[in-house]
Protein backbone atom coordinates (compact mmCIF):
# COMPACT_ATOMS: atom_id res chain seq x y z
CA UNK A 1 0.00 0.00 0.00
CA UNK A 2 3.04 2.34 0.86
CA UNK A 3 4.70 1.49 -2.20
CA UNK A 4 1.55 2.15 -4.34
CA UNK A 5 1.19 5.52 -2.63
CA UNK A 6 4.44 6.04 -3.20
CA UNK A 7 4.38 5.46 -6.89
CA UNK A 8 1.61 7.30 -7.56
CA UNK A 9 2.66 10.73 -5.78
CA UNK A 10 6.09 10.21 -7.90
CA UNK A 11 3.87 10.32 -11.17
CA UNK A 12 1.94 12.88 -9.75
CA UNK A 13 5.45 14.62 -9.65
CA UNK A 14 6.09 13.98 -12.38
CA UNK A 15 3.41 14.78 -14.40
CA UNK A 16 3.69 18.35 -12.78
CA UNK A 17 6.71 18.44 -13.35
CA UNK A 18 6.36 17.52 -17.25
CA UNK A 19 3.54 20.60 -16.98
CA UNK A 20 5.68 22.94 -15.49
CA UNK A 21 8.46 22.70 -18.20
CA UNK A 22 5.91 22.86 -20.65
CA UNK A 23 4.23 25.85 -19.74
CA UNK A 24 7.83 27.52 -19.05
CA UNK A 25 8.73 26.31 -22.74
CA UNK A 26 5.36 27.77 -24.05
CA UNK A 27 5.45 30.86 -22.33
CA UNK A 28 9.33 31.35 -23.40
CA UNK A 29 7.90 30.56 -26.99
CA UNK A 30 5.00 33.68 -26.64
CA UNK A 31 8.01 35.75 -25.31
CA UNK A 32 10.10 35.12 -28.42
CA UNK A 33 6.85 36.30 -30.57
CA UNK A 34 6.47 38.92 -28.93
CA UNK A 35 10.39 39.59 -29.79
CA UNK A 36 9.86 38.78 -33.02
CA UNK A 37 6.36 41.11 -33.29
CA UNK A 38 8.06 44.51 -31.91
CA UNK A 39 11.39 43.71 -33.90
CA UNK A 40 9.37 43.37 -37.15
CA UNK A 41 7.42 46.93 -36.51
CA UNK A 42 10.75 48.80 -35.63
CA UNK A 43 11.70 47.37 -39.14
CA UNK A 44 8.54 48.93 -40.53
CA UNK A 45 8.61 52.03 -38.83
CA UNK A 46 5.13 51.07 -37.16
CA UNK A 47 6.03 52.97 -33.93
CA UNK A 48 2.20 52.63 -32.78
CA UNK A 49 2.27 48.96 -32.21
CA UNK A 50 1.15 47.85 -28.04
CA UNK A 51 0.99 44.39 -27.20
CA UNK A 52 -0.90 43.23 -24.47
CA UNK A 53 0.49 42.62 -20.99
CA UNK A 54 -2.35 40.04 -19.93
CA UNK A 55 -0.73 36.61 -19.08
CA UNK A 56 2.55 38.12 -17.91
CA UNK A 57 4.22 37.99 -14.73
CA UNK A 58 4.77 41.69 -13.04
CA UNK A 59 8.32 41.52 -13.95
CA UNK A 60 7.81 40.82 -17.87
CA UNK A 61 4.22 43.26 -17.89
CA UNK A 62 6.30 46.36 -16.78
CA UNK A 63 8.89 45.69 -19.40
CA UNK A 64 5.94 45.06 -21.80
CA UNK A 65 4.27 48.23 -20.84
CA UNK A 66 7.62 50.52 -20.77
CA UNK A 67 8.10 49.15 -24.67
CA UNK A 68 4.64 50.22 -25.53
CA UNK A 69 5.67 53.46 -24.27
CA UNK A 70 8.60 53.84 -25.79
CA UNK A 71 7.40 52.90 -28.96
CA UNK A 72 5.39 56.09 -28.42
CA UNK A 73 7.98 57.77 -27.97
CA UNK A 74 10.15 56.86 -30.72
CA UNK A 75 7.31 57.42 -33.03
CA UNK A 76 6.82 61.26 -31.56
CA UNK A 77 10.46 62.04 -31.68
CA UNK A 78 10.75 60.96 -35.28
CA UNK A 79 8.03 63.37 -36.31
CA UNK A 80 9.57 65.95 -34.40
CA UNK A 81 12.79 65.56 -36.40
CA UNK A 82 11.45 65.27 -39.89
CA UNK A 83 8.97 68.21 -38.91
CA UNK A 84 12.34 70.11 -38.06
CA UNK A 85 14.13 68.69 -41.65
CA UNK A 86 11.36 70.08 -43.51
CA UNK A 87 11.52 73.50 -41.41
CA UNK A 88 15.67 73.91 -42.44
CA UNK A 89 15.10 73.02 -45.94
CA UNK A 90 11.35 75.14 -46.17
CA UNK A 91 13.74 77.66 -44.77
CA UNK A 92 16.70 77.50 -47.06
CA UNK A 93 14.37 76.98 -50.18
CA UNK A 94 11.90 79.93 -49.91
CA UNK A 95 15.13 82.26 -48.91
CA UNK A 96 16.89 81.17 -52.44
CA UNK A 97 13.78 81.08 -54.19
CA UNK A 98 12.35 84.31 -53.20
CA UNK A 99 15.64 85.95 -53.86
CA UNK A 100 15.55 84.86 -57.47
CA UNK A 101 12.09 85.68 -57.59
CA UNK A 102 12.20 89.20 -56.68
CA UNK A 103 14.34 91.26 -59.40
CA UNK A 104 12.89 89.20 -61.60
CA UNK A 105 8.81 90.56 -60.95
CA UNK A 106 10.66 93.83 -59.96
CA UNK A 107 12.55 94.43 -63.19
CA UNK A 108 9.55 92.77 -65.77
CA UNK A 109 6.53 95.54 -63.89
CA UNK A 110 9.40 98.71 -64.29
CA UNK A 111 9.57 97.26 -68.46
CA UNK A 112 5.78 97.17 -68.65
CA UNK A 113 5.38 101.17 -67.36
CA UNK A 114 7.77 102.24 -70.14
CA UNK A 115 6.31 104.09 -73.47
CA UNK A 116 8.31 102.20 -75.83
CA UNK A 117 7.09 98.94 -74.53
CA UNK A 118 3.52 99.76 -73.85
CA UNK A 119 1.81 98.20 -77.18
CA UNK A 120 4.91 96.94 -78.40
CA UNK A 121 5.54 92.98 -79.31
CA UNK A 122 7.45 93.38 -76.21
CA UNK A 123 4.48 93.84 -73.58
CA UNK A 124 2.81 90.78 -73.79
CA UNK A 125 5.93 88.50 -72.78
CA UNK A 126 6.61 91.09 -69.61
CA UNK A 127 3.44 90.59 -68.69
CA UNK A 128 3.80 87.08 -69.05
CA UNK A 129 6.82 86.94 -67.19
CA UNK A 130 5.90 89.44 -64.38
CA UNK A 131 2.63 87.51 -63.87
CA UNK A 132 4.64 84.43 -63.82
CA UNK A 133 7.10 85.70 -61.02
CA UNK A 134 4.19 87.48 -58.97
CA UNK A 135 2.38 84.00 -58.97
CA UNK A 136 5.46 82.13 -57.93
CA UNK A 137 6.11 84.87 -55.19
CA UNK A 138 2.87 83.59 -53.69
CA UNK A 139 3.35 80.31 -53.75
CA UNK A 140 6.42 80.34 -52.25
CA UNK A 141 5.32 82.74 -49.51
CA UNK A 142 2.65 79.94 -48.61
CA UNK A 143 5.52 78.17 -47.82
CA UNK A 144 7.07 80.43 -44.66
CA UNK A 145 4.20 78.98 -43.06
CA UNK A 146 6.01 75.69 -42.62
CA UNK A 147 9.25 77.56 -40.85
CA UNK A 148 7.33 80.30 -38.92
CA UNK A 149 4.36 78.56 -37.43
CA UNK A 150 3.54 80.50 -34.06
CA UNK A 151 4.42 78.75 -30.93
CA UNK A 152 0.78 77.35 -29.30
CA UNK A 153 -1.51 78.63 -27.34
CA UNK A 154 -3.01 75.68 -25.04
CA UNK A 155 -6.38 76.35 -23.64
CA UNK A 156 -9.12 74.17 -22.21
CA UNK A 157 -10.82 73.18 -25.52
CA UNK A 158 -14.40 70.80 -25.71
CA UNK A 159 -13.28 68.64 -28.56
CA UNK A 160 -17.19 67.41 -29.42
CA UNK A 161 -18.41 71.17 -29.18
CA UNK A 162 -15.21 72.55 -31.49
CA UNK A 163 -16.51 69.26 -34.39
CA UNK A 164 -20.05 70.94 -34.09
CA UNK A 165 -18.86 74.05 -35.02
CA UNK A 166 -16.92 72.69 -37.68
CA UNK A 167 -20.12 70.46 -39.13
CA UNK A 168 -22.60 73.29 -40.94
CA UNK A 169 -19.37 74.35 -43.22
CA UNK A 170 -19.84 70.64 -44.71
CA UNK A 171 -23.51 70.38 -44.90
CA UNK A 172 -23.22 67.25 -47.28
CA UNK A 173 -21.79 64.83 -45.13
CA UNK A 174 -23.33 62.60 -42.93
CA UNK A 175 -20.94 62.72 -39.01
CA UNK A 176 -20.68 59.42 -37.45
CA UNK A 177 -18.99 60.20 -33.59
CA UNK A 178 -18.17 58.10 -30.66
CA UNK A 179 -16.42 60.30 -28.14
CA UNK A 180 -16.88 61.13 -24.89
CA UNK A 181 -19.73 64.06 -24.01
CA UNK A 182 -17.21 66.43 -21.77
CA UNK A 183 -13.63 65.42 -23.28
CA UNK A 184 -11.76 68.30 -22.33
CA UNK A 185 -8.19 69.20 -24.60
CA UNK A 186 -5.35 71.17 -23.39
CA UNK A 187 -4.26 72.26 -26.38
CA UNK A 188 -3.95 75.56 -29.25
CA UNK A 189 -7.85 75.64 -30.18
CA UNK A 190 -7.06 77.59 -33.42
CA UNK A 191 -4.41 74.95 -34.41
CA UNK A 192 -6.82 72.09 -33.16
CA UNK A 193 -9.84 73.51 -35.87
CA UNK A 194 -7.21 74.68 -38.67
CA UNK A 195 -5.86 70.81 -38.48
CA UNK A 196 -9.41 69.48 -38.75
CA UNK A 197 -10.42 71.78 -41.32
CA UNK A 198 -7.70 70.34 -43.39
CA UNK A 199 -8.59 66.81 -42.97
CA UNK A 200 -12.37 67.77 -44.04
CA UNK A 201 -11.13 69.74 -47.20
CA UNK A 202 -9.22 66.92 -48.34
CA UNK A 203 -11.98 64.34 -47.51
CA UNK A 204 -14.49 66.52 -49.49
CA UNK A 205 -11.80 67.11 -52.31
CA UNK A 206 -11.49 63.06 -52.18
CA UNK A 207 -15.38 62.62 -52.89
CA UNK A 208 -16.10 61.50 -49.38
CA UNK A 209 -20.03 61.93 -48.03
CA UNK A 210 -19.33 60.21 -44.43
CA UNK A 211 -17.00 61.42 -41.52
CA UNK A 212 -16.17 59.31 -38.65
CA UNK A 213 -14.53 60.52 -35.17
CA UNK A 214 -13.88 58.32 -32.90
CA UNK A 215 -11.51 58.99 -29.32
CA UNK A 216 -9.56 56.55 -27.84
CA UNK A 217 -6.17 56.05 -25.88
CA UNK A 218 -5.88 59.68 -26.32
CA UNK A 219 -6.07 59.49 -30.00
CA UNK A 220 -9.02 61.15 -32.37
CA UNK A 221 -8.96 58.63 -35.31
CA UNK A 222 -10.72 61.03 -38.18
CA UNK A 223 -12.07 58.71 -41.57
CA UNK A 224 -13.72 59.36 -44.09
CA UNK A 225 -14.79 57.38 -47.27
CA UNK A 226 -13.29 59.22 -50.38
CA UNK A 227 -11.06 57.96 -52.67
CA UNK A 228 -8.50 55.92 -51.34
CA UNK A 229 -5.11 57.69 -51.03
CA UNK A 230 -2.83 55.62 -53.72
CA UNK A 231 -0.19 52.93 -51.28
CA UNK A 232 2.46 53.95 -53.41
CA UNK A 233 1.54 57.83 -52.61
CA UNK A 234 1.08 57.30 -49.00
CA UNK A 235 4.37 57.24 -47.06
CA UNK A 236 4.62 60.92 -48.73
CA UNK A 237 1.48 63.15 -47.85
CA UNK A 238 2.82 64.46 -45.15
CA UNK A 239 6.21 65.77 -47.32
CA UNK A 240 6.06 69.55 -47.92
CA UNK A 241 4.94 70.21 -51.62
CA UNK A 242 3.58 66.62 -52.32
CA UNK A 243 -0.04 66.66 -53.60
CA UNK A 244 -1.98 64.09 -55.57
CA UNK A 245 -3.85 66.98 -56.88
CA UNK A 246 -3.98 68.56 -59.77
CA UNK A 247 -4.59 72.08 -58.06
CA UNK A 248 -3.11 71.40 -54.53
CA UNK A 249 -0.08 73.01 -53.01
CA UNK A 250 1.02 70.20 -50.70
CA UNK A 251 1.11 72.23 -47.51
CA UNK A 252 -2.24 71.22 -45.85
CA UNK A 253 -0.52 68.11 -44.58
CA UNK A 254 2.70 69.17 -43.38
CA UNK A 255 1.28 72.39 -41.82
CA UNK A 256 -1.65 70.47 -40.04
CA UNK A 257 1.03 67.53 -39.03
CA UNK A 258 3.93 70.18 -37.73
CA UNK A 259 0.97 72.06 -35.69
CA UNK A 260 0.88 68.72 -33.69
CA UNK A 261 4.24 67.98 -33.20
CA UNK A 262 4.16 71.74 -31.83
CA UNK A 263 2.05 70.09 -29.09
CA UNK A 264 4.21 67.42 -28.35
CA UNK A 265 1.09 65.17 -30.12
CA UNK A 266 1.47 63.98 -33.75
CA UNK A 267 -0.68 63.47 -37.24
CA UNK A 268 -0.24 60.07 -38.98
CA UNK A 269 -1.91 58.22 -41.77
CA UNK A 270 -3.29 54.63 -40.10
CA UNK A 271 -2.11 51.39 -41.94
CA UNK A 272 -5.35 49.97 -41.57
CA UNK A 273 -8.51 52.48 -42.02
CA UNK A 274 -11.85 52.13 -39.79
CA UNK A 275 -14.44 49.52 -41.16
CA UNK A 276 -16.10 51.01 -43.80
CA UNK A 277 -14.00 53.57 -44.61
CA UNK A 278 -11.06 54.44 -46.71
CA UNK A 279 -9.04 56.61 -44.92
CA UNK A 280 -8.66 57.78 -40.99
CA UNK A 281 -6.13 59.92 -40.01
CA UNK A 282 -4.62 59.71 -36.03
CA UNK A 283 -4.09 62.67 -34.03
CA UNK A 284 -2.27 61.84 -31.14
CA UNK A 285 -2.41 63.83 -27.97
CA UNK A 286 -0.27 63.98 -25.18
CA UNK A 287 -0.99 61.86 -22.05
CA UNK A 288 -1.26 65.33 -20.06
CA UNK A 289 -3.40 67.33 -22.63
CA UNK A 290 -6.94 65.36 -22.30
CA UNK A 291 -9.59 64.31 -19.85
CA UNK A 292 -12.65 62.50 -19.85
CA UNK A 293 -15.72 61.64 -18.64
CA UNK A 294 -17.36 58.03 -18.79
CA UNK A 295 -20.09 59.48 -20.30
CA UNK A 296 -19.81 58.61 -24.27
CA UNK A 297 -21.77 59.99 -27.53
CA UNK A 298 -22.40 57.08 -29.96
CA UNK A 299 -24.84 59.00 -32.36
CA UNK A 300 -24.90 60.57 -35.80
CA UNK A 301 -24.78 63.94 -35.77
Amino acid sequence: MVAFLLNHILLICIAAAALAVWLYRSHQRSLRHRAWLMNEAVHNRDFSFRLSARGLTSGERAIQEMLNNMGQEISRLVSENEVESWQRLTRVLTHEVMNGVAPITSISQSLLGRPEVVGSQLEEGLRAIHETGRSLSAFVESYRKMSQLEAPRPSQVGLLALMRSLMPSWPEMQWQTDIPQELILTTDENMLRQVLTNLLRNAAEAGADRIDMRWQERTLAVSNNGDPIPAEAQPDIFVPFFTTKTTGTGIGLPLSRQMMVSQGGDLKLATHPTAGYHATFLLQFPEEHSSRTPRMAHSPL
